[in-house]
């Protein structure tokens, strides 16, 4: 029986690579996959999910508007699908994790979702607050703040280096915007400003 899986994290976690290797594991099967990646993430090749080990594979563009229950069924007419992998699964709308539930329910097909939890204030994305109520199962990958605590948060760094306490949710950036922190630290950061 199909399932929808939620792996979440911080940032630098490895959920990227986590993804590009379950495909690849399936791939080696003779299971064909299918790979969605967040269009708004422009830091690497458009059209890929890359890893910053290096490795990357082709994947689909998804935006707010992307219909992945319709794609995934029309591609399923043409050739089995072993497994639906969505990298940046915090990009998602409610109505698109919806659309995920019925790939499982529906079309029997496994979906692995990879995201981050919440924001650099602490506030859960859309996609992630969903998928988190709505997956079957949920799994943490877990990283290590300077500390070597776990962390759980992320802050972004203004230009002058300090952690940002207001903007936009969503701007893409890595390491040299982000930085992953454990609960302590963050609220440290947070607090500060």
């Amino acid at each position: 029986m199909a399932q929808l899986y939620f792996y979440y994290s911080s940032m630098n976690a490895g959920k990227s690579t986590h993804l590009l290797q379950s495909s690849y594991n399936y791939n080696e099967c003779g299971l064909r996959t299918i790979l969605f990646t967040a269009q708004i993430d422009d830091r690497y090749t458009k059209g890929k999910v890359s890893s910053r080990l290096g490795i990357d594979a082709d994947a689909k563009l998804f935006d707010l508007k992307t219909d992945i229950y319709n794609e995934v069924k029309l591609i399923q007419t043409k050739e089995a699908i072993a497994c639906v992998l969505i990298d940046e699964a915090q990009f998602l709308t409610k109505e698109q994790v919806s659309q995920l539930t019925e790939v499982v329910d529906e079309l029997n097909i496994p979906v692995l979702a990879y995201g981050i939890r919440t924001d650099f204030l602490g506030q859960t994305f859309s996609g992630s607050a969903a998928l988190l109520a709505w997956a079957d199962k949920l799994v943490e990958l877990k990283t290590i703040c300077h500390c070597g605590r776990k962390a759980n948060f992320v802050i972004r760094l203004n230009s002058d280096g300090q952690a940002a306490t207001h903007g936009e949710q969503v701007e893409i950036g890595g390491n040299e915007r982000y930085q992953a922190l454990c609960r302590k630290h963050f609220k440290e950061y947070v607090n500060l400003q």
